[in-house]
């Protein structure tokens, strides 16, 4: 480490992206973008802003916004949206977390908890999964702690069910919980109707999964009026400018048009569960999914030799090597023949 960095981040182990590897044309399925381009109406949308380049961007990203209040049938005083919702939730951690308040989340989940800790130097605690990979609800009752829970889960992509969210957040009504709903248009269930009930519940969502602008870096939360204006507060004092004009109307444009954004998901489900069936009959044991990837592991079948050889044959996925999910792979679910040319090359590897 140079002289110059803190000692206070000394030990700090940043968030490792998934792979982006330039040495050949890849089958990428492990990062979980989507496999369809954004909608028509977000191209248009696009073009006739970039003239328009050589001004700043509205800092309160209005039209975005209200696209957002809109289309998901909340107050436009309970939506802020930010460069991805990774920036949403660095903010949440600075506006929730301090010495006296802590964070805890699942100890299998989105790996930018934990180092959103490291760098806010803050207590955290990791809770365990249980044996089947799931959150408990139990577990988090009464923390004392600022919650982060992806619902769906990831890498496990399995989801809890809007009662147990619920008793999350009424069992810690001194704290905030936050849900991170990232995949919540592949078959989860959404809190946002809970937010009109409890003052302590933050909804975090992004447009690069199921609205196909993961390269816009697009991100918002729904909560009731009071937090947002503290979450602003935190925007406002760190980056107002947090979102460029290209991206507030790419987003507003890709909410409007629920037509399209229907017709992805849908093929999305669709050909994940196609995916599912065929890696089934293959003998591997798939976790239950509501999101636009797959969690698979092979008994006797190392995960890191499926991703490795896989790899070899021009097709990516994710391996991860926390000892619990070390035989696992995450799968992202791309197009039919994205999945067909996967299904081929893992029956032959299994050869």
């Amino acid at each position: 480490m140079g002289r110059f960095f803190s000692k206070r981040l000394s030990g700090l182990l940043p968030y490792v992206p998934g792979e982006q590897p330039q040495d050949m044309q890849y089958i990428k399925l492990n990062t979980n973008e989507s496999p369809f381009p954004p909608s028509p109406k977000v191209v248009e949308a696009i073009a006739g802003e970039s003239e328009k380049l050589n001004l700043y961007s509205d800092p309160e990203c209005k039209v975005l916004n209200d696209a957002i209040a809109k289309a998901l049938g909340v107050g436009k005083d309970m939506v802020i949206s930010g460069n991805g919702s990774d920036e949403i939730l660095a903010f949440c951690y600075m506006a929730f977390c301090d010495d006296d308040t802590g964070v805890c989340y699942p100890d299998i989940s989105y790996g930018f908890y934990p180092v959103f800790k490291d760098v806010f130097y803050l207590d955290g605690k990791a809770i365990p999964l249980t044996d089947d990979f799931k959150v408990n609800p139990d577990d988090y009752i009464a923390s004392g702690r600022t919650i982060f829970i992806a619902n769906p889960n990831a890498p496990t992509g399995i989801s809890l069910g809007l009662d147990d969210i619920e008793k999350i957040v009424k069992g810690n009504p001194d704290n905030i919980v936050v849900i991170d709903e990232a995949y919540v248009d592949f078959g989860g269930e959404t809190a946002i109707p809970l937010t009109y009930k409890y003052e302590n519940l933050i909804v975090v969502r992004t447009f690069s999964k199921s609205r196909n602008l993961a390269g816009a870096r697009i991100g918002f939360a729904i909560a009731q009026k009071s937090l947002i204006d503290e979450l602003n507060k935190i925007k406002f004092s760190f980056n107002p400018y947090n979102e460029d004009r290209l991206a507030i109307v790419a987003g507003a444009a890709a909410m409007d048009d629920k037509e399209y954004f229907e017709k992805c998901i849908g093929e999305i489900v669709r050909v994940r569960e196609v995916t599912v069936t065929e890696l089934s009959q293959m003998g591997f044991e798939i976790l239950p999914s509501k999101t636009n990837f797959i969690f698979a592991k092979k008994e006797g079948f190392s995960g890191e030799k499926l991703y490795t050889e896989l790899k070899k044959r021009g097709i990516l996925v994710r391996h991860f090597k926390s000892e619990r999910i070390k035989d696992f792979v995450r799968i992202t679910i791309g197009t039919e023949e994205q999945m067909r040319t996967l299904i081929r090359e893992v029956a032959d590897i299994l050869k």
